[in-house]
């Protein structure tokens, strides 16, 4: 794992003490984080823990309230994002912001263009962003535009910004959320080549089994403060959660006994080329219907086709015995389908309205009187979900955006909930959320299913299907490869159906 060598005892980043708040809401109460050169530190709580707070007072979009931040030994100076990059910080977000029409070296430089005679010294600059690259052990070409380069490369040309910037304190957040499992590996590979150089790497995940595999040592955090830190040698995944929770969490999927009904959804020999072909199932009320395979299988392609967001090339959907036209998702949400896509923030939520509005969005129609939306009937409608959802938040007039990310999915629950639906679709339901809030969600999901919803769900991570599914249909290269009832789904058998074998039941 490479641990952190016994000589290094002094840290090049202390926080101490640290708190923040924002009008009424306390983001952090507690805060602290000792970072040494050559590690990997993960940073680890629930949603709304503070640890985006936390790193966004150490990138200069925040300034402590109160505590104490040095850096290799000098007073750290709050005050603005420049200030912090200057002192050798860097921090690299979820999803990256890359000028699209510029070169991935005018990327790497950008705001700090390399100059020769008064004019940008462009050859320069390309090849010190090769440099960089080999130095991460990974091949771009400097020239080529960022538009259209997978999210991987992207979070690589990040990277190597910060590199050229001498950062000494590399922050990640959430890198691997949309990576696939080679892609992990690599921006892995990339992170370890960090730590032999001397940086001090923050690595922020909700994949615990990605912080064992890769961090040295790591800190907890909970409700604003640190509660734990400790060599990831000398501790374990249920202490970890325990930590994080403050409480056992025993039952992280807590199935209920499904009461199955009869079919309301039939999917008949759906295909769209090149993405997926012959696709045909049905669903009934009261179960947890599981698509499962690799990344790139063609799941999502499936339940947006049926949902009427793709149009398909041929077969039919049918649901409580009528034909849906393709299409037409307004159509399907009229006759009781809900879709909760996998990316909330660009496909799920409006992020800069009220959360009562993003709640009460798909209700329009019921709380619209003429051309005015009644608004003490949209608060209504938003608060009832609200506390059914155990929702964080200080005010239903807030933007969406101010909530942590296990906050926001459960707004998307929320919204189409409140539809009633009679078909609930959730595609990567608990992504990028904390192990409480997955049980929370889970919960929910379960207790829907109990009462007689029937909900698809679209995941890549096998506990989650394992624990959740009453059948789990599996899918490679767009075509169906077996389904398996909850009794004979295991591990081995989903990923032997996914990689193109057998299995015997």
């Amino acid at each position: 794992m490479g641990p952190i060598k016994s000589t290094v005892t002094v840290p090049v980043l202390t926080m101490e003490h640290v708190a923040k708040s924002f009008g009424g809401v306390t983001a952090l109460v507690d805060a602290s984080l000792s970072l040494y050169a050559g590690e990997i530190h993960a940073l680890l709580g629930e949603n709304g823990a503070g640890k985006s707070t936390l790193l966004k007072t150490l990138a200069g979009v925040h300034k402590a309230d109160s505590g104490e931040i040095s850096l290799e030994g000098k007073p750290f100076i709050q005050g603005g994002t420049r200030e912090s990059i200057e002192q050798g910080v860097a921090v690299i977000y979820q999803e990256p912001s890359l000028f699209p029409d510029l070169t991935l070296a005018e990327n790497v430089f950008i705001g700090r263009h390399l100059l020769k005679a008064g004019l940008v010294d462009w050859s320069e600059m390309e090849e010190r962003s090769v440099a960089l690259f080999e130095r991460l052990g990974v091949t771009l070409d400097p020239q080529s535009k960022a538009r259209g380069i997978s999210i991987a490369d992207q979070q690589i040309v990040e990277i190597a910004k910060a590199l050229s910037t001498d950062a000494r304190v590399i922050v990640m957040d959430e890198p691997t959320a949309a990576l696939s499992s080679k892609e992990v590996e690599r921006l892995f590979t990339v992170v370890r080549n960090l730590r032999e150089q001397g940086s001090a790497v923050v690595f922020v995940s909700h994949r615990l089994d990605e912080v064992f595999v890769l961090c040295d040592r790591m800190t907890v955090m909970r409700d604003g403060s640190t509660v734990g830190v400790s060599m990831i040698s000398e501790t374990s995944e249920p202490e970890v959660v325990k930590m994080m929770v403050g409480r056992e969490v025993s039952e992280l999927f807590p199935k209920l006994e499904p009461q199955i009904g009869d079919v309301v959804l039939q999917v008949k020999s759906l295909s769209l080329a090149g993405q997926f072909a012959d696709i045909s199932f049905d669903v009934r009320a009261g179960e947890i219907f599981a698509l499962a395979g690799l990344v790139g299988s063609g799941r999502s392609e499936i339940i947006r086709a049926l949902f009427g967001i793709d149009l398909y090339d041929s077969g039919t959907v049918t649901l409580a015995g009528k034909l849906l036209p393709a299409g037409k998702p307004a159509v399907s949400m009229e006759r009781g389908i809900a879709l909760v896509p996998e990316d909330r923030r660009q496909q799920g939520l409006f992020m800069a309205t009220s959360i009562a509005r993003n709640v009460a969005v798909t209700m329009l129609k019921k709380l619209t009187s003429g051309f005015r939306v009644k608004r003490l009937d949209e608060e209504s409608t938003a608060r009832t979900w609200a506390e059914t959802l155990q929702l964080k938040f200080a005010s239903l007039s807030d933007p969406v955006e101010r909530l942590s990310g296990g906050n926001q999915q459960k707004v998307v629950l929320g919204k189409w909930l409140a539809t009633e639906p009679t078909v609930l679709i959730v595609d990567e339901p608990t992504r990028g959320i904390d192990v409480g809030t997955k049980a929370e969600v889970h919960r929910l999901l379960s207790q829907k299913a109990q009462q007689g919803m029937a909900v698809i769900m679209v995941s890549s991570e096998l506990p989650e299907v394992l624990g959740m599914a009453d059948r789990v249909f599996v899918m490679r290269e767009g075509r169906h490869q077996g389904t398996l009832e909850r009794v004979d789904a295991t591990p081995e058998r989903i990923i032997t159906l996914a990689t193109g074998g057998t299995v015997s039941v």
